[in-house]
């Protein structure tokens, strides 16, 4: 349970980290931070038993820059919510694609390039979108840069941090 996710907000309620459930404690214990939702989970000690927390909130601000995403094959699925922009399949199973090809001058770019999954892939093929009657569900734009995402894993995990989490 130690190893439990814990979601880690600024003061200004601003999603700052994922941190594992021991670290999170310590922060509680030590009046760096506040429990704002908890868990179902406990955690013993010799003397002491804790109910696990699932979000906490740091009490002073901390201040980080915000750098400007890499794409990465990640940070496109991330963008995309892991969802096949053509036929809108929720899956882990993703290819990146060039909406316009390598070959008719498309460029490795945030506005070029989206997910598929692995048959629309090979249904697009070499072709755009509409010479293989294919439509995008959504136009690729690079991703707004808030700073911080939550890993697709843990956000369909914990409903409870939803509210905490930009849309």
């Amino acid at each position: 349970m130690t190893n439990f996710p814990v979601l880690v907000l600024n003061q200004n309620y601003e999603p700052l980290n994922v941190c594992q459930a021991r670290r999170a404690i310590v922060l509680i214990l030590r009046g760096k931070a506040e429990v704002l939702e908890k868990d179902s989970g406990f955690l013993h000690s010799v003397g002491i038993t804790f109910l696990i927390p699932s979000v906490i909130r740091i009490v002073y601000h901390i201040k980080r820059p915000h750098r400007q995403r890499k794409m990465t094959k990640l940070e496109v699925f991330n963008r995309d919510q892991y969802i096949c922009q053509y036929c809108g399949q929720d899956t882990k199973e993703l290819t990146l694609d060039h909406v316009i090809p390598k070959r008719y001058g498309g460029k490795h770019i945030w506005e070029n390039v989206v997910s598929a999954c692995i048959p629309c892939n090979r249904r697009k093929a070499g072709h755009t979108p509409t010479e293989a009657g294919m439509l995008l569900l959504h136009q690729p734009q690079p991703p707004s840069n808030n700073g911080f995402y939550v890993p697709y894993y843990y956000s369909h995990r914990h409903a409870e941090w939803q509210k905490y989490l930009p849309q």
